[in-house]
């Protein structure tokens, strides 16, 4: 903890960052755990955004089948990591730090009616007022992978579009995949009155201030 501190301190104050970058669990460590709360009360006091990305979850040689871990496994373990920032009580007590949840946050829309069926036989979610799809929509959401013909759809009929962001999965993605995916986004249907460019390019104007034309000069 006391590195991951150091190296928050370096990334925002020496390097200038934008935020930081955590994985869905580390060594089966998911982020409702309670040895990250120093860190959280930290990011809470600067406001950084935090970009969670999936990993492989435990016991995943199992559970993948021999298939790809990144086809399924990823998209379950966003889902299980929010659940668990939820459902720990992570969301509440430290509600200014600006969660960002890749690939249209995996699972989550699909599951949020799922989560709010459940919510009050789990101890903290019997003293929550908001329901669980109203928190997850205080989230914010990137459009990396295939959002489109369906995951896009799904992702702003759960939780909206206002915090929904462009996302590439470079270098992961190679160059030629990222270009296939920019022009899905502009061949797929647009929101109403809108486009997906400009309605993402707002929304990350306003968690990333700097980043817009008013910023800029």
């Amino acid at each position: 903890m006391a590195g991951a501190l150091d190296e928050l301190a370096h990334a925002m104050d020496d390097l200038g960052a934008d935020g930081v970058t955590v994985e869905t669990n580390a060594h089966g460590v998911y982020l409702g755990d309670t040895r990250y709360e120093p860190l959280y009360a930290e990011l809470d006091r600067r406001r950084t955004p935090v970009f969670v990305h999936p990993t492989s979850p435990p016991h995943a040689e199992d559970l993948a089948l021999g298939r790809p871990r990144p086809m399924l496994e990823f998209v379950f373990d966003s889902a299980r990591t929010v659940s668990d920032l939820l459902f720990a009580g992570v969301l509440t007590r430290y509600p200014d730090i600006p969660w960002i949840i890749t690939h249209g946050g995996g699972a989550l829309p699909l599951l949020a009616q799922r989560m709010e069926l459940f919510r009050a036989m789990l101890p903290s979610g019997a003293t929550e007022s908001a329901s669980v799809p109203e928190r997850l929509g205080r989230l914010w959401y990137d459009l990396a992978g295939t959002p489109f013909p369906h995951q896009a759809p799904a992702l702003t009929a759960a939780f909206g579009s206002e915090r929904v962001l462009y996302g590439s999965e470079y270098c992961w993605t190679p160059a030629f995949g990222v270009d296939a995916q920019i022009a899905s986004l502009a061949g797929a249907a647009q929101p109403a009155g809108d486009t997906w460019h400009a309605l993402t390019t707002r929304n990350a104007q306003r968690l990333f201030p700097r980043l817009s034309p008013a910023a800029s000069g």
